[in-house]
């Protein structure tokens, strides 16, 4: 079975998640909780880290069965096929934004461009290429997962 990245329409990416479950069909659509301001109220509400895609795991044979769910566009393509993302990937990505691998810091002495390795979390020993630094966090380009991930993070080794 591979991991496979669907594209869905635009704020469809729970509703298709949970479609997905329903079938047995294993998913994962990563989220995080945000407070919305109404004029007359707060909200939290659940809110996606990659907007229009989930991860969907299947056989290759199995492939079609997803389409049949509202919502789903197609799936992401890389040189002609349907791209596949290692199990180790989703595993990393799981246990990075799922986990409690952020704490509060302040990042003092790095520059842009600079290779730093994470000290402590599910990130511990991977390196990481800085691509901006705020006064509360900083923005890290990881090759391994190829995405850029802002994070704040106290303890980061040049």
């Amino acid at each position: 079975m591979n991991w496979y990245v669907l594209h869905t329409k635009p704020r469809w990416e729970l509703k298709i998640f949970k479609a997905l479950t329903e079938l047995d069909i294993e998913a994962y659509c990563p989220t995080y909780t945000s407070v919305r301001q109404w004029s007359d109220r707060k909200k939290k509400i659940h809110k996606p880290y990659f907007n229009s895609y989930v991860f969907v795991r299947l056989e290759e044979a199995e492939r079609d069965l997803v389409f049949g769910i509202p919502g789903v566009v197609r799936y992401v393509f890389w040189q002609g096929k349907a791209a596949k993302v290692r199990a180790s990937e989703i595993q990393l990505l799981k246990e990075y934004l799922d986990g409690e691998v952020m704490a509060e810091g302040r990042i003092e002495k790095l520059a842009v461009g600079e290779e730093v390795r994470c000290a402590r979390g599910a990130l511990k020993d991977r390196t990481a290429r800085v691509e901006k630094i705020g006064p509360y966090k900083v923005r890290l380009v990881l090759p391994v997962l190829g995405y850029r991930i802002t994070a704040r993070m106290a303890d980061l080794v040049p």
